[in-house]
């Protein structure tokens, strides 16, 4: 059975309360639950600890370098996920000019491998709908953990806006299964996969 060290649990959970903390200041509520979940999965996480860091680094450097543009703090509502240096990029932004600016400043950090743009033109989504996107992620995560077929650790689930975005290092057989049990999911309208094939 595979142990964690007590240096890597203490690096794990201040990883994790370091991103809480972040995602508490941006106000960005599906953010807060990955954060909350991040130290308890990291050891079943396919990537190796060191690339989980990496991750979270570029997660963290993201928020700081948008939060530091007031034009994109005061007008978008952007989240940054990080695997392996794949960064999905989601949420909405007013214009074509601030999209832009947010997708350059995500190309500027180090680390950053491919940006997968998902940023939506349009208003900002409501409480509600955030609200509402925190439940269906809790649903979608639910249902992977409940299949014998698929290993729900291994599974980054988003949503925004009722679409959900899927993310890790899989087989292409467990794509599949995540694809299509997300799919099915009442709620859900559209699935989005930026998975890394093992």
């Amino acid at each position: 059975m595979f142990t964690i060290s007590k240096s890597i649990k203490n690096k794990s959970f201040k990883l994790g309360a370091a991103l809480l903390i972040v995602s508490v200041l941006q106000g960005c509520a599906a953010v807060a639950v990955v954060a909350i979940t991040t130290s308890a999965s990291m050891a079943t996480d396919r990537r190796s600890i060191g690339n989980q860091i990496d991750d979270q680094s570029i997660e963290i450097e993201a928020y700081n370098e948008i939060t530091k543009n007031k034009s994109l703090n005061d007008n978008t509502n952007l989240h940054i996920i990080s695997v392996n240096g794949s960064v999905l990029l989601i949420g909405q932004a007013p214009n074509t000019y601030l999209r832009d600016q947010a997708i350059k400043i995500i190309n500027n950090i180090d680390g950053v491998v491919r940006i997968h743009n998902q940023i939506r033109i349009g208003n900002l989504t409501s409480i509600t709908t955030q609200t509402n996107d925190v439940w269906l992620t809790s649903k979608v995560k639910s249902a992977l953990f409940s299949s014998d077929e698929v290993n729900g650790n291994t599974i980054k689930v988003i949503t925004e806006n009722a679409e959900v975005f899927l993310m890790g290092l899989v087989t292409k057989k467990e794509a599949d299964i995540a694809i299509n049990i997300t799919r099915n999911i009442s709620g859900v309208s559209r699935v989005f996969k930026a998975f890394e094939y093992l």
